[in-house]
């Protein structure tokens, strides 16, 4: 067998740590759990990790990297400003609907009882996702395709709202309630609050 590519094993880590959070019913993951889970030793996580804490802090970067990297790329192909917010909106719903277990982090479930600091960073990425659907708004407002009076402030903040609601009905029903079901619908809906 060949050897293990450098970090290779901190990725075995988290990926196996996302499947777990992925189970339809909720139960805390502890450490003794996922080292079993990897048929390893507890203290060989914490030769890759210095805590759990450090692991979350593992996928929420992830997370980052993944929403950021497609907003920056949804910013520099789409030329409406409107088409750039639905578009957002899909792809933060989509990214629930390929990631159930990462869905458990963004909605603090699997957060409980972990370091404060990591409920923080996750509420410090729904500032950043706010403020990336407000500059596409700004954007649309520019372009005269909503009302140059448009609180967009108040309409970023709904809909993220309407997007964090959908993640939660997502994790709550154990992963069986589409989170884009009926999207064109609910699209509609918001499109004539602007």
């Amino acid at each position: 067998m060949p050897p293990r590519q450098p970090g290779q094993r901190r990725i075995e880590i988290l990926q196996t740590l996302a499947r777990m959070l992925e189970s339809p019913r909720w139960v805390r993951i502890t450490t003794a759990a996922l080292a079993a889970k990897l048929d390893v030793s507890e203290a060989a996580l914490y030769r890759h990790f210095a805590s759990k804490a450090q692991m979350y802090e593992g996928l929420i970067e992830f997370i980052e990297e993944t929403l950021f990297g497609l907003a920056n790329r949804i910013g520099s192909e789409e030329s409406s400003g409107v088409k750039q917010v639905e578009r957002m909106l899909v792809t933060l719903l989509g990214f629930a609907q390929k990631n159930p277990g990462m869905t458990r982090v963004l909605i603090g479930e699997a957060l409980i009882n972990e370091d404060e600091r990591l409920q923080a960073r996750i509420n410090q990425l729904f500032d950043r996702l706010e403020a990336t659907l407000r500059q596409s708004l700004r954007f649309a407002a520019q372009q005269g395709e909503i009302g140059e009076s448009t609180d967009t402030q108040a309409i970023a903040s709904l809909l993220l709202g309407v997007v964090v609601g959908r993640w939660h009905q997502f994790a709550k029903s154990g992963f069986k309630r589409d989170p884009l079901a009926l999207w064109p619908k609910h699209w509609k809906i918001l499109l004539e609050g602007f």
